[in-house]
């Protein structure tokens, strides 16, 4: 087994892709520590079950402040835990660019579509998958993608498709899309805890893995 490849989460929800990545490193069948968990908004859920599990949170929340305070905050607190990779899990506010260049390569983000359809501001959760649906698209997915100053823009590191089926809703289509969310992203974290993706990702010159 690689060593651990320290990494930080964040978050704005339930918690559901963050708690399932916590049981699979937790369980020894990835090769990840959780570091930090941070939280934008107080009353999270995911802060909770992050807790009950004994990780490291902190609450940062972004509105009403200063986004460069705001984002230096952020690294430090990353920092200071040793983070080399962060993980965006349904995380909600927008990163300031500075943030993203201070990470660059080093933070990902796993969006509920196959980007480059259906991203953007203002699409996450049911709203990805009611955009889906009224599309008539007949094939689905998720995407983690590398984290840049336009949002879900950034280079695709690796996608899995599912068939939208007849009668589904944003409610199915999401039960059935969150086990391929998790397989891909902890599939993604494992490889760049073996190495055989590196750190930083480069924004051009790497083909992502589709299937």
């Amino acid at each position: 087994m690689p060593r651990p490849l320290a990494i930080g989460v964040l978050v704005s929800g339930e918690g559901t892709t963050l708690d399932a990545i916590a049981e699979l490193a937790g369980g020894g069948h990835l090769a990840v520590q959780i570091a930090l968990v941070v939280a934008d908004r107080p009353h999270a859920p995911a802060i909770e079950k992050a807790r009950r599990r004994g990780l490291a949170t902190i609450v940062l929340p972004s509105r009403g402040t200063d986004p460069e305070r705001w984002a230096t905050q952020l690294t430090q607190e990353l920092k200071a835990r040793g983070v080399e990779l962060v993980v965006l899990a349904g995380f909600l506010s927008i990163l300031p660019s500075s943030w993203v260049a201070a990470w660059r390569g080093r933070a990902l983000n796993l969006h509920p579509s196959l980007l480059p359809r259906h991203g953007g501001r203002g699409l996450y959760g049911e709203r990805v998958h009611r955009a889906v649906l009224d599309s008539g698209d007949r094939l689905t997915g998720a995407t983690v993608h590398l984290v840049t100053p336009e949002v879900d823009r950034g280079p695709t590191i690796a996608q899995e498709r599912i068939t939208v089926e007849a009668g589904d809703t944003p409610a199915s289509l999401r039960a059935r899309l969150h086990p391929v969310e998790v397989r891909l992203l902890a599939e993604t974290l494992r490889r760049f805890a073996e190495g055989t993706l590196p750190l930083p990702y480069p924004e051009r010159g790497a083909e992502a893995e589709r299937r």
